[in-house]
């Protein structure tokens, strides 16, 4: 089973960019079928899915989200990285990386999440 380790900056400034890494050990982020996702917890709200990336390099993005959001790899160092531009406030959260297999179902594994808050 993969671990995954998201990290980058706690605070962040209203209309700037978050931007996060999930480094991924005990396997490679170009395996078959795997779909390397980011998501999210609002304080005192349910899980919302951002978007993936998948072991061939395509990406997806939740709609309402998808003009302020990037993801991308880096394969040589495993890692798969979060973007999310002009942020609010309302982008304060727990942000999680997570992997599965597949493009649907449950995810096998997750990473321990890291808080964002943004404010001045």
């Amino acid at each position: 089973q993969v671990q995954l380790q998201e990290s980058g900056p706690g605070l962040v400034n209203p209309s700037q960019t978050l931007s996060l890494t999930c480094t991924v050990s005990g396997g490679s982020i170009t395996t078959n079928y795997y779909y390397w996702t980011w998501i999210r917890q609002p304080p005192g709200k349910g899980l919302e899915w951002l978007g993936a990336i998948g072991y061939s390099g395509r990406t997806y993005y939740v709609p309402s989200l998808k003009s302020r959001t990037s993801i991308s790899r880096d394969t040589s160092k495993n890692q798969v990285t979060l973007q999310l531009h002009s942020v609010t406030p309302e982008d304060t959260a727990l942000y999680y990386c997570a992997s599965r297999t597949g493009g649907s179902g449950p995810f096998d594994s997750w990473g321990q999440g890291t808080q964002v808050t943004v404010s001045s």
